[in-house]
């Protein structure tokens, strides 16, 4: 007997396409056998008793991919964007695969062998016929309970903005990186996905890293089950993500201080779930805009696995037009710093940092998301802010860590002048187009008129 179960992914889950992208297939090879492999190339992992730093692959979204969260809101598309993934091995002998590290879902995702649909196939798949320590698991309430002879247990569908997968859970071995820390913990295999997103995306499946209320169930946050099993030197995982020709990494036992270029300060969890945390106000070079006010102040949860920064709809406008950034790009030089009051810090990011271009214009990268109480109004720290800042996840003490994060120095201004070039070039192109256009259409206009 089949036992349905339905969930939603955590609205800071996966990150969900539209549009293609640009990845072809070798209908000849099963993804079982293809993927990246931390082993045979590619930047090395750093370890040492009780911490391991697992590098992350960064690819850019190409041009005309949209993203969506649970909420269903469609967003402008921004080639800023991008995903960071890195590898994780299951089972015994060790499966390896490619894994978003989400610190806004719960639960370890990954397609199972017995999905067919081309979303499954042209990934790797989990085989938990070829593990010995794998174990089938009957209900996420009962996590330690097998599956019975009768075949009873739970089917789990989760829902996502443009699509669905549904699987079951499996209880097995479960290591970062290269496999030298592990923990036994229960994950979902998908049976079926959609081809949108799942299809699309270059990483095979999720492992969610928020607080366990997130989860499933306490087996089956990895985070809590690394902790639990004592091979951590400490309970905290920090992030670098790297700008271009940078090494990313997540550093799962400590933190990295070469990877901060300021000291470490902390803000307290507000409500466990997300790694939330109060945020006083927002400003424009420093000053104040009142965006924050009330009992609660703002919230922000700091996610991972979002490309952009958002926030409700009615802060996002207020902030879209005090900025007033020039579709061209033209103003980018005197454009103020946008800060987020957290503690007695402001986390201020340039306009670089907060610009977003597309192939035509620049915006300001702020996504509107409205979350209903008693989860929202919530804003979103997604990859723009966490290049800008290393942040640490302490789990014992419940709390987020924010410093500035050390990358390659650069020129002075070169991010902005560089954009600034990139879109003269294509503001004139366009504009040349459009005088052609203008030209061709008027003489049409004027042969037929003299008719």
């Amino acid at each position: 007997m089949v036992r349905a179960h339905t969930c939603a992914l955590s609205l800071l889950g996966l990150l969900l396409f539209t549009g293609a992208l640009g990845k072809v297939k070798d209908d000849s090879v099963d993804g079982d056998d293809a993927g990246f492999d931390l082993d045979q190339q590619g930047p090395k992992e750093r370890k040492g008793p009780g911490w391991v730093s697992i590098p992350l692959m960064r690819r850019k979204k190409i041009t005309g991919l949209a993203q969506v969260k649970r909420s269903e809101h469609h967003h402008r598309k921004h080639s800023q964007s991008s995903e960071y993934y890195g590898q994780v091995i299951v089972g015994s002998p060790p499966q390896k695969f490619m894994v978003v590290f989400d610190t806004g879902s719960g639960n370890l995702l990954l397609p199972s062998k017995e999905c067919v649909d081309e979303a499954c196939t042209s990934h790797k798949r989990f085989d938990s016929a070829l593990s010995a320590t794998a174990m089938q698991v009957a209900y996420a309430d009962q996590p330690n309970t097998p599956v019975a002879g009768d075949g009873s247990r739970d089917v789990v569908t989760i829902t996502f903005g443009t699509g669905e997968m549904s699987g079951v859970y499996i209880r097995d071995n479960v290591c970062l990186g290269s496999g030298d820390i592990c923990c036994k913990a229960n994950f979902v295999a998908a049976t079926e996905e959609s081809d949108e997103p799942f299809s699309l995306v270059p990483f095979d499946g999720i492992l969610g890293l928020s607080l366990p209320e997130m989860a499933e169930g306490p087996a089956f946050s990895v985070l809590d089950r690394l902790v639990e099993s004592g091979v951590l030197d400490q309970s905290l995982f920090g992030v670098f993500f790297g700008n271009d020709g940078e090494t990313s990494e997540i550093t799962f036992g400590s933190y990295k201080q070469d990877q901060m270029a300021t000291e470490l300060f902390w803000a307290p969890v507000t409500i466990p779930g997300y790694w939330q945390v109060a945020m006083d106000d927002i400003t424009l070079d420093n000053k104040n805009l009142g965006l924050c006010s009330g009992q609660h102040k703002c919230q922000v949860a700091v996610d991972t696995g979002t490309s952009l920064l958002a926030g409700p709809t009615e802060v996002v406008n207020a902030l879209v037009e005090k900025l007033q950034v020039a579709d061209d790009c033209s103003n980018l030089q005197s454009l103020p710093d946008l800060g987020f009051i957290v503690g007695d810090h402001i986390l201020n990011l340039k306009p670089e940092d907060y610009v977003a271009e597309t192939s035509d214009r620049c915006s300001v990268g702020l996504m509107s998301l409205d979350i209903p109480p008693p989860k929202g109004p919530l804003f979103i720290f997604g990859d723009p802010f966490l290049r800008k800042y290393y942040t640490v996840y302490d789990r014992q003490k419940m709390r987020v860590g924010f410093a500035l994060a050390k990358h390659k120095p650069q020129p002075h201004g070169a991010a902005l002048l560089a954009m600034e070039a990139r879109h003269r070039h294509q503001w004139g192109r366009n504009h040349h187009r459009q005088l052609r256009h203008n030209h061709h259409h008027n003489h049409h206009h004027s042969f037929f008129h003299s008719e």
